[in-house]
This record gives structure tokens, sequence and C-alpha cells, in this order.
């Protein structure tokens, strides 16, 4: 029965080393994408960019205790973010409707875009192999990445502990100024 195991457990690791791609570096340019907001507009990364930093983080899953403290920090932190010169947005692979219920129940004051394919979280390298009470599955870690103006990753948190990272994250924008 081990035996069997392992195969599985082997035949999973390949799986998940074929579906995510190698995140990219801090000081590379940062991928480009275009998802659906909440409302279904799409939105891409050079209309993101230009004007204001960018924090992209990336989350497993609408309405999950963790993701909603995680928006829910950047969510009251929101303003000294925004004199910081940067906007925050999230990525998860859940659909537009269910970000605009996440949105609406949390008074969440930033966009949530939906990577439903997880074509971007794979592009990003942040779409990976995860276990969970023994089982494995494929899903977003979450991931923080601070973009500058023009597209470089200035910042990347990898395995976001969610208490005390929106500082970590006000911190590196800091940094930039």
């Amino acid at each position: 029965m081990a035996v069997k195991k392992n195969a599985v457990q082997t035949k999973s690791k390949s799986i998940a080393s074929s579906k995510s791609e190698a995140a990219p570096l801090e000081g590379s340019k940062a991928p480009q994408f275009e998802l659906a907001d909440a409302s279904g507009t799409k939105v891409s990364l050079k209309d993101l960019l230009g004007k204001k930093n960018l924090i992209l983080y990336f989350y497993p899953k609408d309405m999950t205790p963790g993701c909603t403290t995680e928006a829910c920090s950047f969510r009251d932190n929101i303003e000294g973010i925004r004199r910081l010169g940067a906007q925050v947005v999230g990525i998860s692979g859940d659909s537009s409707a269910s970000h605009q219920k996440f949105i609406d129940k949390h008074a969440l004051n930033f966009p949530l875009l939906a990577d439903v394919g997880n074509e971007v979280g794979k592009r990003y390298g942040v779409y990976k192999m995860k276990s969970l009470y023994g089982r494995e599955f494929m899903g977003y870690e979450r991931t923080t990445m601070v973009i500058d103006k023009s597209g470089i990753i200035r910042k990347i948190f990898p395995k976001v502990k969610v208490n005390g990272h929106t500082a970590e994250v006000i911190a590196a924008l800091k940094e930039l100024a």
C-alpha cells in the first residue's frame, strides 16, 4: 500500500510542476495579464501601471477566514497605501460573481480580479501543489508582489502569513519612495 501511495504522490508532483511556471523574480518585468473584475470589466496589468505602484496580491479563496482577514487588513490600511502612491489589487481563481459578494460583504475598497482558469496564477508561479489535511490539490499560494509604476517587480512576499503582512507591504512601499 505504501508503494502505491508514493506513486500517487510522485504523479501529483509531476502534474504540479507541469501546471505551474517558475515565479518571476524581484527585479524582473511583471508578466502581462487581462482579467475580469467583480463587475466583469476587463482589467489589464498595463491599465494598472503608469501612475501608481501596484500591490498585487494572490489569495486562495473568497470568504475563507485567512483571505477575509488579509483583504480586510488591506481595506483598513488603504488610505496609507494610497498616500504612498500605490494601489491594491487582489487575484484569485474565484469568479467575478464570487468576488462581488466578497466585496459587498466586507466593504472592500479595491478591485478583485477573477483568474478562473488559473492562467495568471501559473504565469506568476503562485498556482501550486498544496496540501491540506493530508489531501493534495492545486491552488493559489498566498503571495504578494510590489510592482513599480514601470512594471518591475520590486518585492515578493511568498507564502504570506496574514497577521502583520500589510505592515510588511507598507514598509516595502516606503523603501520605493
